[in-house]
Formats: structure tokens, sequence, C-alpha cells
């Protein structure tokens, strides 16, 4: 699976990428027809408690798959963005085996 970082209106963090990467990865031996995952985190400066935010696409067979996360730590919106993933995942391997 490849998988594409982005930062908006921060500075990169090795730290996070190397936490998002192992948690995709996790998912993705999971379900093994993930092609690719963009994932993108910004921070609002305007909000001072809940400004970290993480959006993941993740691209499989079908329509691509969305998810993010709007939290007070990035580690929070990266765990809440996979879990809310994981579902539509699940969703859609079910759909896989009934069809």
């Amino acid at each position: 699976m490849t998988i594409n970082i982005q930062y908006i209106h921060m500075s990169t963090s090795e730290a996070m990428d190397i936490h998002v990467t192992e948690k995709l990865n996790k998912l993705a031996l999971k379900y093994d027809w993930i092609i690719s995952a963009e994932v993108t985190f910004e921070h609002i400066q305007k909000e001072k408690e809940e400004g970290k935010i993480c959006k993941i696409e993740l691209s499989a067979p079908g329509p691509r798959i969305f998810a993010s996360s709007h939290e007070r730590t990035y580690e929070l919106a990266v765990k809440n963005t996979i879990n809310d993933l994981e579902i539509q995942l699940k969703k859609r391997k079910h759909t896989f085996a009934h069809s």
C-alpha cells in the first residue's frame, strides 16, 4: 500500500508519519485489497481545544473510503479516523463476501 502524507498550516512531523504509517499498515494486513492512502494533517489556529484534524482517504476496489476527525491531539484524531475507516472497511468486506 502506498501512503502519502501532507501537512497543512503546520510543519511536518516524522513522529506523526511513523505513527499513522504503523496504524495504516495494520489496516492493510487485515484488508489486503487497500491500494493506497492519502493522509492530511491540518491545524486550525483559531481553535484552542480541537484544532487538530486528520483526514484519510483510502483507495480500494469500489468507491473511495474517507474519514476525518477533529480532535485536541493528532494521535486521537488518527485513532478516531482509523476506527471510522475500519467500520467502513468491514462493511465493504461484508459486501464483497456476499456479492
